[in-house]
């Protein structure tokens, strides 16, 4: 006998196959699914459900961050911000005659296309 033999010591008990490891693994050629995937997408599965509450506290935080002005905010926004009226602005701008007005052509400038292909 050599000093390193070429096969792994087995008991002739068969202890070896009476463990919880060598019991999985032949369960699991049997019944992958059942043994593997399942219990896979189970974790998946309920790690979504304790992930949804965090995800939405993320963004209810950035929400907060960006959140969109009023109609009175938009018309302030800056240092001079002056105050108005909505109803009066309306009016006003609505009083304009789209009827009469003119089309005027923009000079380009020398190199800019025209649009045109």
């Amino acid at each position: 006998m050599g000093v390193f033999p070429n096969r792994k010591y087995r008991p002739t008990s068969g202890a070896a196959a009476d463990t919880l490891g060598a019991r999985y693994r032949a369960q699991m050629a049997r019944r992958p699914f059942l043994l593997f995937g399942l219990p896979f997408l189970s974790v998946i599965v309920g790690a979504s459900f304790v992930l949804t509450p965090a995800t939405a506290i993320r963004y209810e935080r950035h929400d907060r961050r960006v959140r969109t002005l009023t109609r009175d905010e938009e018309l302030g926004v800056g240092r001079g911000g002056r105050k108005v009226d909505i109803r009066e602005e309306y009016y006003r701008l609505s009083a304009k005659d789209n009827d009469n007005w003119e089309q005027k052509r923009v000079k380009r400038l020398k190199g800019e296309s025209d649009g045109i292909l």
